[in-house]
């Protein structure tokens, strides 16, 4: 039975990655920053298989704890997801940088730091899955969002670079890029019926993706099944990455 952190645990893609885990017999170690956000564990069918944890992924303190938690509670630590994330918008020019930084420091500094906590472990069994929540946004612009296309672009090339650098140990490093998903972080979007029906048209698919579909990426590339796919980028997002020339398709409302 392998044993995982997921970051971001609360909703969404963390949840579905969560539940998807147990639905195939794993345990996981569920990090989000508030206990009452991750009172849903306690309704899954298999409730033992999770473990809790309130913290900051900002916080070194935090991934170490998640690290010692997966191996004092289950004996093992196969892969760590790395999904916790912020959204923000905002002028090139007006956005504050505090917003910038912070941008920064949970959509990067937050990865770094988990990788750091988790890769002794996984070199010490020479095997572990790396698997990060980045986002198409880090692939292509959109219009104000400078901020958060920088931190995806960035934890983009982060993963590349521990790919190369934890290979050799039998560590894999991927990322999955989700497009246009419906979470609590794109609520904002779901609840202006124009913009999300806009958005919807520009993907090729003509919806918005689930989060359950993000989740069985991530859990395949978790798998032994992609025991030789280190150090990819992968969209997950209805084909909106395929159209990359001048013109958008014709699609119909």
């Amino acid at each position: 039975m392998s044993v995982a952190i997921v970051t971001g645990a609360a909703s969404g893609i963390g949840r579905a990655t969560v539940e998807r885990f147990v639905e195939h017999g794993a345990s996981v170690v569920a990090v989000d920053r508030s206990a009452d956000a991750l009172d849903w564990v306690a309704a899954l069918e298999s409730p033992e298989c999770v473990e809790p944890l309130v913290g900051d992924v900002t916080s070194p303190d935090t991934n170490a704890d998640a690290v010692a938690v997966a191996l004092e509670r289950f004996g093992r630590l196969d892969a760590a997801v790395f999904n916790a994330g912020v959204s923000m918008g905002g002028d090139l020019l007006d956005l504050p940088m505090e917003e910038f930084d912070r941008a920064l420091d949970v959509n990067v500094r937050a990865v770094a730091l988990g990788i750091r906590a988790v890769a002794p472990a996984m070199r010490v069994a020479r095997a572990g899955r790396i698997i990060v929540t980045a986002s198409t946004s880090g692939i292509g612009a959109d219009p104000n969002m400078w901020a958060y296309n920088t931190s995806k672009g960035a934890v983009i090339n982060l993963v590349r670079a521990a790919a190369v650098d934890l290979g050799p140990d039998g560590i894999t490093v991927n990322a999955v890029c989700p497009g246009p998903t419906e979470t609590a972080m794109t609520a904002r979007l779901q609840d202006a019926p124009d913009r999300h029906d806009d958005l919807r048209r520009s993907i090729p698919l003509q919806r918005w993706g689930q989060p359950h579909e993000i989740a069985a990426m991530i859990t395949f590339l978790a798998s032994g099944d992609a025991s030789f796919v280190n150090g990819a980028i992968i969209p997950v997002d209805g084909g909106v990455t395929a159209n990359t020339g001048q013109f958008r398709p014709n699609l119909p409302r």
